[in-house]
């Protein structure tokens, strides 16, 4: 696939991906279309060499692993690793809020984003309902309005003069949208348009009552290239967006001849404490049912290697103070690996020197990434995972600008180079893992 082709796939999946569970049901499309069989953790499985599968777990979390036709599951597994979530705002279980005329929903900061820029959007709303049916059973639904529904608009500059000198943003008070105005009509519930939108995206369905959602705000902006010559990708999640769907690409794409997998983890942004996060036991229970026997599955793992893939920072050219004088991350300039001596990323000499011999074979330079010393370094799930399964770890990912905002940047360079040291990852016969 060349780079124009893979990236107007990545944009179709950015477009597609509204929320983490469109993510991963969109990502479950993509298999099923190149041949993976759907697997369901309450059924046996019957498991083939040379064959493909993945699971979905709680609608946010997936699995994905091709059975190599020239090894023995006991070889080892190549191995990937990212997130489907995206800092955002999310939707309170009880939303109405009714300020004189006008309906407001109320939100809860999911992860750690950039207030400033949710500001004056033009917002919509996606996620999952669970319903009671008619016959008294429980469903699932994905819902998407897809289209511009909420707006938080912004304080007049008149009324603070301050506001271009440095704004507290209080995110109980200043981060509630609007979403309508009572006129002559009594204005509705939350609930019953979440119904209606049921209504119209599943017109079958016998919806009684909904129990529960989980609705997150997202841009409706589509993704864009920028700059001259197009060097730039601009748009909403491509941290960690991008990440699945180089992963997603390269493991479709995989000559199968090795064991390969593929996790995507839900809840990085929160900090991975869930059924279907990197603290969780979803990747532990697959492994356990690929590897029954606990020696022999720890024999694999140590044959095994991991690439967390997790975006990375690039050295923003109006805060040169902000960033590492010796390690100058720049976009369209190849990935990154991202090192930490407090283990905030899970990459070790070791592994480090592993993924550049990697990435040399598919003639890709590589980045070197380190937090400043005298500012905090964020994490991935590559830590969590490593600590977890004792598998030898590299944390990597696209350089990217203004990470955590609505709108991020990415080299339009960027992920195609990612993609393709991830399928040399994969693909490679080279044995680099160091004599013992």
């Amino acid at each position: 696939m060349n780079e124009n082709a893979f990236n107007h796939s990545l944009f179709s999946f950015l477009k597609a991906s509204s929320s983490p569970f469109h993510a991963v049901s969109h990502m479950a499309e993509r298999l099923l279309h190149a041949g993976f069989m759907h697997l369901h953790e309450e059924q046996f499985w019957t498991l083939e060499q040379g064959k493909s599968y993945f699971l979905i777990r709680d609608n946010g979390g997936l699995i994905a692993f091709n059975l190599g036709s020239a090894v023995t599951r006991e070889d080892g597994f190549r191995m990937l690793a990212a997130h489907s979530d995206s800092p955002c705002l999310q939707i309170k279980p009880r939303a109405e809020k009714l300020t004189g005329s006008y309906l407001q929903l109320g939100v809860e900061v999911y992860g750690g984003p950039l207030f400033g820029p949710w500001f004056d959007r033009d917002l919509s709303l996606a996620g999952r309902v669970c319903c009671q049916l008619a016959d008294g059973s429980l469903q699932v639904f994905l819902v998407d309005f897809a289209r511009p529904l909420v707006v938080i608009p912004s304080l007049a500059l008149h009324f603070d003069r301050t506001a271009n000198e440095g704004k507290t943003i209080n995110a109980q008070n200043h981060l509630v949208p609007l979403i309508a105005q009572s006129l002559d009509n009594q204005l509705p519930d939350f609930p019953s348009l979440l119904k209606g939108q049921l209504a119209g995206q599943y017109p079958a369905a016998a919806v009684k009552e909904i129990l529960g959602f989980d609705i997150f705000c997202y841009d409706t902006q589509k993704p864009s290239f920028l700059g001259i010559n197009q060097e730039f990708i601009s748009s909403g999640k491509l941290d960690n967006l991008l990440s699945c769907h180089a992963a997603m690409s390269a493991l479709i794409k995989d000559d199968k001849r090795h064991n390969s997998l593929f996790f995507c983890a839900n809840h990085e942004e929160t900090g991975s404490v869930s059924t279907t996060g990197a603290q969780g036991a979803f990747l532990d229970s697959v492994l356990e049912r690929l590897l029954p026997d606990p020696q022999i599955r720890r024999m694999a793992l140590h044959r095994s290697f991991l690439i967390s893939i997790d975006n990375a920072h690039a050295h923003h050219p109006n805060y040169h103070d902000t960033a590492d004088p010796q390690h100058e991350i720049v976009l369209n300039r190849g990935p990154v690996i991202k090192i930490n001596a407090k283990q905030r990323y899970a990459t070790n000499s070791i592994s480090s020197s592993i993924f550049k011999l990697l990435a040399g074979e598919a003639d890709i330079a590589v980045q070197e990434f380190v937090m400043r010393s005298d500012m905090a370094c964020g994490s991935t799930i590559g830590p969590l995972t490593a600590a977890r399964l004792g598998v030898q770890t590299v944390d990597i990912g696209a350089p990217t600008l203004a990470m955590h905002s609505i709108r991020e940047l990415t080299g339009s360079k960027d992920p195609h180079l990612l993609y393709r040291s991830i399928l040399q990852f994969l693909n490679t016969n080279t044995d680099f893992r160091p004599g013992r």
